[in-house]
């Protein structure tokens, strides 16, 4: 008799893809260090700035301070701009988080100008005009290279300077979620960055991985969840019933994480500096912390605790970015993990091409 070695895990579940030196994901401690540090003691400590300078070195980029990644970044942003006519002349008539893809897609080289800095100073420029051509055509926003990434993407968003906290809250959220391991969005990156492709084909693939509903598209119903719940009295009828009914809580459980998702704690933090704009944190406690006892004693061997995307809808609301907007201002922070492993794969010189497992008929023995 011949023993049939087992099958691998169908998805890549637990299979390493490559190696990198940006992000490491723990799931069962509720970990993740990106560029070396915790994540907690990197938001509201360390600029998205000063993040992409770590990134970038560690992925093989010449080392480059803080100040010059300012500088790279405020630079694209204004040329992105000049831009624009070209950039969003295929996306006329398609909703933000669509007309994102083909504007990404059209960029290409800068004279002077890395291509992974063109790729992430573009896209708050991008996602900025898509939003205010949405809201009655009103004219993009003029980059003010003066201000950081996040200042100046909330102005360009909003159509006004942002207060300090503002754009403290922002670059905090764009540190938070620069990265995160081989995620989809990543591994489509890396994908596409094996193949010799340029930098703009690589992040273009990671941000259509992003749009899928179960990678980065949950921000959006958390927020629609709170507005059908209401009130603090509907809070225990409309979670009972909804996980009666079987459905899925927005913002809670994660693919990986059995824990609690350490970014939702950094950016529970922003959201309470924030209070006061719009984020009615006292509401959005308490359905958190009922939905988290109703998820206990539903499942009690495994929680499904606090992710990500809770507290980034509350915090981008209280912020004033449109709902439309969220998966491409999620994209804008992500273009930094994006460039940085496309930049890592791009350096080992192999493509990535994983095997399958054939379960299709075989041709007959004279067709061979």
């Amino acid at each position: 008799m011949t023993i049939q070695p087992p099958n691998p895990p169908i998805g890549l579940d637990g299979i390493p893809a490559a190696e990198t030196a940006l992000s490491h994901v723990d799931g069962l401690k509720g970990e993740l260090i990106i560029a070396g540090a915790p994540v907690a003691s990197l938001a509201g400590r360390v600029s998205f700035e000063g993040l992409l300078a770590r990134l970038w070195g560690l992925a093989g980029v010449e080392a480059a301070t803080e100040d010059e990644v300012r500088s790279c970044l405020a630079e694209a942003r204004l040329r992105a701009h000049m831009r624009l006519p070209q950039l969003l002349a295929a996306s006329a008539g398609l909703p933000i988080v669509d007309a994102f893809r083909p504007a990404l897609a059209a960029l290409g080289p800068e004279l002077g100008l890395a291509p992974e800095a063109v790729a992430v100073g573009a896209a708050p420029v991008i996602a900025a005009a898509l939003v205010r051509r949405a809201a009655e055509n009103q004219e993009p926003v003029r980059p003010d290279p003066k201000l950081g990434h996040a200042a100046d993407a909330l102005r360009m968003l909003r159509g006004e300077p942002a207060s300090a906290a503002e754009a403290a809250a922002l670059d905090a959220y764009l540190v938070t979620v620069a990265d995160h391991g081989m995620n989809a969005s990543t591994f489509a990156a890396r994908v596409v960055a094996s193949t010799q492709a340029n930098m703009f084909a690589a992040v273009t693939a990671g941000y259509c991985a992003l749009t899928g509903p179960l990678h980065g598209g949950a921000p959006e119903p958390v927020l629609e969840m709170l507005d059908a719940i209401g009130t603090p009295e509907r809070i225990a009828p409309f979670v009972d019933a909804a996980l009666a009914r079987g459905e899925r809580l927005m913002g809670f459980g994660h693919r990986i994480y059995r824990v609690r998702d350490p970014r939702a704690d950094v950016l529970k933090r922003e959201v309470e500096k924030l209070a006061s704009n719009r984020a009615d944190l006292t509401f959005a406690a308490k359905v958190e912390a009922y939905a988290r006892e109703a998820l206990r004693r539903k499942n009690p061997d495994r929680a499904l605790e606090t992710n990500v995307e809770f507290f980034t809808a509350i915090l981008l609301d209280a912020l004033r970015i449109p709902r439309a907007a969220f998966t491409p201002v999620f994209a804008v922070a992500r273009t930094a993990g994006w460039t940085a492993h496309a930049i890592e794969q791009s350096r080992r010189g192999r493509l990535l091409r994983p095997s399958s497992i054939y379960i299709g008929p075989m041709p007959a023995d004279g067709e061979r």
